[in-house]
């Protein structure tokens, strides 16, 4: 554990953390409606307005840009009755169904999925703002598909040889469409009264305005798309690996969102706890914490930190930037890190910067959160898929 306060109101569980990183934090930190510190997780680095891996407690408003551009995306992971002894030799012949059941890639969806969308999403939050026919279309399409970057579907084996499914996602175009909208929204507001900001993408919604009650409707339907986008592709998951091994069923899944914001009560005041790339870990609550690919995933359960707002890291936390890891890389040792795992390798070129060495070191990132979670389950890959483009 490493916990310090590096910077004014900033408190970092970071031992690998850059400079730039800490200054970004330190500005959000700074706004006048930040009630107590900015957390940074042990993965934080560079965002887009706020920091990824940092959680801010706000009174009054929220920053847009803070929530993020994949409003509500997360993990999910499935324990199966299944285990090592039931896989067969190699699980090659899994990539082409997992190919054509989960779209991956940008922009792609499923030729049509309108029927299971609107059964999905007549259980959500309602939404203020009024779609398009071309936003109803992209929603639908794209339920239920994986997306790029570092999305992802996994088979693991936990320490005892169970099989697990585990899969990264978040709500796809829609969600990216609703949170632009309201992050220009933002920057217009500031604009319109005078006020500068160290950061464009800092621009703000004041609780009891028009503006802050649609983002907030808003928000909370793209994060139940993500977790329902999560679930129908999980049973899509499973239904493939099933009947590639010939049986199998789910005993327990975990759903945990790692970019959202939510009212909730800490040191005696209601904040809003905005949590960019960090998942919730209050007492109790199981929470997905991925590595990157040729590493190591875990499940974990929280300890309910209130130095931490109750949260933990999302994953390992890049420590490259894209451009530096297709510069600094070769798909060679991409190769050599994938070993024998099932992978789709002849994206190998498209995928260098996802490769291992371009984030930080999971079990580093895991040592460093001892206070803020425990480990239920360590998972090691034996396949693995990822959208490029």
């Amino acid at each position: 554990m490493s916990r310090s306060m590096v910077a004014p109101n900033v408190l970092s569980w970071a031992s690998d953390v850059e400079a730039a990183t800490v200054a970004q934090a330190a500005r959000s930190a700074a706004m006048p409606f930040v009630r107590g510190h900015v957390a940074l997780m042990p993965d934080a680095h560079l965002g887009i307005g706020a920091t990824v891996g940092s959680v801010i407690p706000t009174r009054g408003a929220v920053m847009p840009a803070a929530v993020g551009v994949d409003i509500g995306c997360g993990m999910i992971a499935a324990r199966t009755d299944l285990t090592a002894a039931d896989l067969p030799d190699s699980l090659d012949g899994l990539m082409p169904l997992v190919a054509r059941a989960i779209p991956a890639g940008v922009g792609q969806g499923h030729a049509d999925r309108s029927a299971a969308f609107a059964s999905a999403a007549a259980t959500w939050p309602a939404r203020a703002m009024a779609f398009t026919a071309r936003q109803e279309e992209t929603a639908a399409t794209q339920f239920g598909t994986l997306g790029s970057g570092n999305h992802f579907v996994e088979v693991c084996l936990d320490q005892d040889d169970v099989v697990w499914t585990v899969l990264h996602s978040g709500s796809r175009g829609i969600g990216n469409q609703i949170a632009t909208i309201h992050i220009e929204g933002a920057r217009a507001l500031m604009a319109r009264y005078f006020i500068t900001l160290d950061d464009p993408d800092l621009a703000y919604l004041v609780q009891g305005t028009a503006e802050f009650d649609s983002y907030i409707a808003d928000m909370l339907w793209a994060q139940a798309y993500a977790m329902g986008n999560r679930e129908a592709m999980q049973a899509a998951l499973t239904q493939c690996l099933f009947s590639v091994v010939g049986k199998g069923a789910v005993v327990d899944t975990i759903n945990c969102h790692h970019n959202f914001t939510q009212l909730e009560h800490h040191g005696r005041q209601d904040l809003w706890i905005t949590r960019k790339g960090a998942i919730r870990a209050r007492s109790g609550d199981r929470g997905v914490i991925p590595g990157s690919m040729g590493t190591r995933s875990y499940i974990v359960s929280g300890l309910g930190s209130t130095a931490a707002y109750q949260s933990c890291s999302h994953g390992a936390g890049r420590r490259m930037s894209r451009s530096q890891a297709r510069r600094s890389l070769s798909t060679e040792s991409l190769v050599a890190a994938m070993g024998e795992r099932s992978w789709n390798r002849d994206d190998a070129a498209a995928l260098l910067d996802e490769h291992p060495l371009s984030y930080k070191d999971i079990d580093q990132v895991m040592a460093d959160q001892a206070d803020l979670v425990t480990v239920t389950h360590t998972l090691r890959q034996v396949f693995n898929y990822k959208g490029t483009g």
